[in-house]
């Protein structure tokens, strides 16, 4: 099976947006459609919490007709059009869908991070994690996310094999990002949050782009938009991610950024596995 997970920064600005940037994302949806993947996870929608814009359906029947599509969007007392999740998958597929909720702090519950596919022999759950803030005045909240999402995930390994994907929004370890020495303290490289990630492994899942390349260095999945060259020197982040439950790590074929091109911000990732 082919998966692809992407932080598309607006589905709106993808679909129907025609700024330069807009254009950009719009091409790497074009690419993303033609791999042609089973599954589709997209974070960070920014779509309002009803059902999306009839513009917004009909453009997604439209360049995605083989697939369906289901949203978990932002709802008050959370702010509106923000954070939000999207899976796209194959019509002939039918999984039990779940909006999780974990019991997270403040309103990180009702921001629409979590869509879970349930299938005859697997999960395939998809996150966009909190992002602590440039004062990291959501760190505190975002060390119990942490907590609670790995244990979420741990529920539904003693259940069967689980596919994570999404945004975790944290450079694990000083390979992970271009200057891990400038970034001691900055969201998604401090040392609460790259524990957090180093107990949700350790709780029996696998960093599949790590099981399949090893400590290969200057692959990120993110480059600050602020920085107007963080793409081309290359001074990126790898905060999205593809795991998988440890006992299915064997057969993963493929963990991989897609070339995104000149659009900065996430590239999508490209992600196969055997059963």
């Amino acid at each position: 099976m082919k998966f692809i997970s992407w932080n598309i920064d607006s589905v709106n600005a993808a679909l129907t947006g025609n700024s330069a940037r807009a254009l950009l994302s719009q091409s790497v949806l074009k690419m993303i459609i033609g791999h042609k993947p089973e599954i589709i996870a997209i974070q960070e929608t920014k779509l309002s919490s009803n059902v999306p814009e009839k513009k917004h359906l009909e453009i997604l029947e439209d360049i995605l007709p083989d697939y369906k599509v289901v949203l978990n969007s932002s709802v008050e007392p959370a702010r509106k059009g923000y954070a939000g999740t999207m899976f796209l998958y194959k019509n002939d597929f039918n999984p039990l869908i779940t909006f999780p909720t974990i019991g997270a702090p403040g309103t990180m519950d009702l921001e629409g991070r979590i869509i879970t596919l349930e299938f005859e022999d697997f999960y395939v759950t998809q996150v966009y994690a909190p992002n602590s803030g440039d004062r990291l005045d959501r760190l505190e909240e975002r060390q119990i996310w942490d907590i609670k999402y790995a244990d979420y995930l741990v529920g539904l390994d003693k259940e069967k094999a689980v596919i994570a994907t999404g945004d975790f929004n944290v450079a694990h370890k000083e390979i992970d990002l271009a200057h891990p020495n400038n970034n001691r303290r900055s969201a998604g490289f401090t040392d609460e949050e790259r524990q957090g990630f180093t107990n949700l492994l350790a709780k029996g899942f696998t960093d599949t782009f790590r099981y399949i390349h090893g400590d290969v260095p200057g692959v990120y999945s993110w480059w600050a938009q602020r920085a107007k060259t963080s793409k081309t020197n290359n001074s990126g982040w790898r905060i999205d991610y593809w795991l998988v439950s440890d006992r299915i790590a064997d057969k993963v074929l493929k963990s991989e950024m897609i070339d995104s091109g000149p659009r900065q911000d996430h590239t999508p990732l490209l992600f196969e596995i055997v059963f």
